[in-house]
């Protein structure tokens, strides 16, 4: 409803407009952090009245006619990014960059160049698509995107394979792990601790997690992860990452933080002045310093959102160690089966992340608890058919 408003309201159900669509009873949705960047008004193109939320699963209700590979009561986990499964970069497997799924692709064009695929619940220039913080919601290209969940597994262990479980462990893919690395991770966040557990998998030796909030840095020590607390008076990020790797630097940085970095530094303060004078519209003071963290010949992977024009990005560093970079939104359907099938065998329990279970209306309250970062919040999940508490 604005920047800052959410509001819980009722509202029509969603309908088939298309004959590939299909309407989902939604079981489990959750508040993501990239949802923070459009309550905190960084992701322009918000209207009054749109629907929030692209991390959802649930029962399949109705289905258009050309959908054969679904049936009313399939059980399904839906990705945050919508693909047609036939264009050039669907073809290619770069399922977030589809050429056909966002109707408002103009408004990307003018702004980034190219538009990627369509989002759930994110902007009118990636769509305009209702998202699934809501009983009901409309699925388009349903052939291609939801992924059955046949098993008796939880909402609660697969629901995070619609973004963040994905998101975490292409972030760690993109940092080209190689057996015995030294990983550091700047955001304890849930894509953050996702990472860390995704580099573990890849071969990692020692994973080093960045972050200020005590309960998000207990958490990464769950994993097995090295924690540095850069609120401390006395840590430097840098001179704590030089002293663990014996002065080289972390063979691969992954910023899962993005455009709203907090330092609590002077370059803090900058990013804050020149965001509030639309001179930049991103904090990007995370990329800064994993730049500069990253060894020689390294990989820094961003997974953190980022929305528009940096400011002071020590490229000059970037070039000069001859590192690499790879980032963008995840091509959620190469990972979606794989790592299922890595929860159905044990091998890790995504809910493991989960702080608060609400209901619908508790949602607007919780958006300012998880941007405050109170309650010990680490991850929000809402069931959209249980009660108001009394």
């Amino acid at each position: 409803m604005g920047k800052g408003k959410i509001e819980t309201q009722t509202v029509a159900d969603p309908q088939l407009l298309n004959p590939h669509d299909a309407i989902l009873k939604v079981t489990r949705t959750a508040i993501c952090g990239s949802d923070l960047h459009l309550f905190d008004g960084f992701i322009p193109t918000m209207e009054q009245g749109d629907i929030m939320g692209h991390e959802f699963m649930g029962i399949v209700e109705e289905v258009g006619p050309a959908v054969s590979n679904l049936k009313r009561g399939d059980r399904v986990v839906v990705p945050f990014t919508i693909a047609c499964g036939s264009c050039l970069f669907c073809k290619k497997k770069l399922w977030s960059a589809c050429d056909n799924t966002n109707p408002n692709a103009h408004l990307m064009e003018a702004a980034y160049g190219y538009s990627g695929s369509g989002l759930f619940g994110y902007s009118h220039m990636m769509g305009g698509y209702a998202g699934g913080q809501a009983q009901y919601v409309r699925v388009p290209f349903a052939n291609v995107g939801p992924l059955k969940i046949e098993s008796n597994l939880p909402d609660e262990k697969v629901l995070f394979l619609s973004d963040i479980f994905p998101t975490g462990y292409m972030a760690a893919e993109n940092a080209q792990i190689h057996e015995g690395d030294t990983v550091a991770v700047w955001g304890a966040g849930p894509v953050g601790l996702f990472a860390a557990a995704s580099a573990f998998m890849l071969g990692a030796a020692r994973v080093i997690v960045i972050d200020r909030v005590p309960e998000r840095l207990q958490l990464a020590r769950t994993l097995g992860a090295i924690t540095v607390d850069y609120s401390e008076e006395d840590v430097s990020v840098l001179t704590a990452l030089k002293d663990l790797t014996g002065g080289i630097g972390p063979d691969a940085c992954i910023d899962a933080v993005g455009l709203e970095a907090h330092m609590g530094d002077l370059q803090d303060l900058y990013d804050t002045v020149k965001v509030a004078l639309m001179l930049e519209t991103d904090r990007a003071g995370v990329l800064r310093q994993a730049i500069q963290a990253v060894r020689k010949g390294g990989t820094l992977s961003i997974p953190g959102v980022y929305g528009g024009l940096l400011d002071k990005v020590p490229f000059g560093a970037a070039f000069g160690k001859g590192v690499t970079m790879k980032m963008g939104q995840t091509n959620m359907h190469n990972y979606m089966q794989p790592l299922l099938e890595r929860i159905e065998k044990g091998q890790i329990d995504p809910s493991f992340l989960i702080s608060h279970h609400i209901t619908l209306d508790e949602a607007p309250k919780m958006y300012e608890i998880w941007r405050d970062k109170k309650d010990k919040v680490t991850k929000i999940v809402i069931d959209p058919w249980a009660e108001k508490a009394a």
